[in-house]
């Protein structure tokens, strides 16, 4: 005979933890505000037994769901994962979940995909970059759901972001191409409609020639989708070309390490024969031969201070001004100076 079984409740554990209710909820939802002996000995008595926190009733006594949507370009890189993964770190120790979904970079699934969201209950998101159709802006702001953009940065834009100037960034790393010599330099860029990330470092490069009166025409661009193998295809015409670059700056490290094995490939020696620059500092950027120059960005600091921001803007703060995050230039052995005729 199967004997009824009994769903234990916050009173049970309370009692069993000699706690009041209260003390119990806050070290379930904001764990860091109750002390380390409490805290283990609720948890403790969670255990024992066998407590599940009612998620509807906890909904409806804040309104809210406790669930922040991230919704990013792709899960096919390592591009978004350290800053996402610190991202979710804090959400989590502030007692919310995180769902993510993947655009592919189209915007028409970005758009279905922020409804989605917000038809499930989603309280905040988070969004990478900030070039998107106004009115889905303005649909966020009907359904009472903020929104905060990370990943970028633009001080003239009112809507909350924590980022790093991606066109400054990248003026640093082509300023130091430029004082290594180089004059014809090759672009691998991630395709530039819809990613004002990609639009913003071609245009830092650009804004470098520019300072030393040197010709847009010294710039050989190709645009192609993240992805090492892209990246090795593009580096393999840039070099076939009848006048090829002495140095090649990609629109991110993935793309560069494939610009790498390209130049291997072909015989080509770097930075002997040509010199290759990166954007991110992923770890593929220090374990690649020759470890790759590139842009160092802040990805965990930046995920943290997001959720932090988001979380702030879901319980009602006032929304603050855009973010900056400092970069820095990691220069290592993959830039060098022109190669000698």
């Amino acid at each position: 005979m199967r004997t009824s079984r009994t769903t234990p409740t916050l009173d049970d554990v309370a009692k069993k933890a000699g706690v009041s209710t209260a003390t119990v909820s806050r070290c379930l939802n904001t764990p860091d505000r109750v002390v380390k002996s409490t805290r283990t000995r609720v948890l403790k008595a969670v255990e024992t037994l066998g407590y599940t926190p009612n998620f509807g009733a906890r909904v409806m006594a804040a309104k809210r769901t406790f669930t922040i949507g991230a919704i990013i370009p792709t899960m096919e890189n390592a591009i978004f994962a350290r800053g996402l993964q610190a991202f979710q770190e804090e959400l989590h120790r502030r007692g919310y979940t995180l769902l993510v979904s993947s655009t592919a970079y189209d915007p028409q699934i970005e758009e279905e995909q922020i409804r989605a969201l917000v038809a499930r209950g989603a309280d905040g998101l988070l969004l990478i970059g900030y070039d998107r159709d106004p009115s889905l802006y303005r649909y966020l702001e009907r359904q009472g759901v903020p929104a905060l953009i990370a990943w970028a940065y633009a001080p003239q834009i009112a809507q909350s972001a924590i980022g790093f100037d991606n066109r400054g960034s990248m003026t640093l790393l082509a300023e130091e191409v430029l004082k290594q010599g180089h004059r014809r330099i090759g672009v691998i860029s991630g395709v530039i409609k819809g990613n004002d990330r990609a639009a913003d470092r071609l245009a830092g490069i650009e804004d470098a020639l520019a300072a030393r009166g040197l010709p847009r025409d010294k710039l050989a661009v190709l645009e192609t989708p993240y992805g090492f193998e892209n990246g090795e295809t593009a580096m393999r015409t840039l070099m076939e070309a009848d006048t090829r670059p002495t140095v090649v700056m990609c629109g991110n490290d993935v793309l560069a390490a494939g610009a790498l094995r390209g130049a291997k490939e072909l015989g080509l020696r770097v930075p002997q024969d040509v010199s290759v620059t990166g954007f991110d500092d992923i770890e593929i950027a220090r374990v690649v031969t020759p470890s790759l120059t590139t842009v160092h960005v802040r990805h965990r600091e930046m995920g943290t201070k997001a959720a932090t921001a988001l979380i702030a803007l879901v319980e009602g703060a006032a929304p603050d001004r855009p973010t900056q995050l400092q970069i820095s230039l990691q220069l290592r052995e993959s830039l060098g100076p022109v190669p000698k005729p």
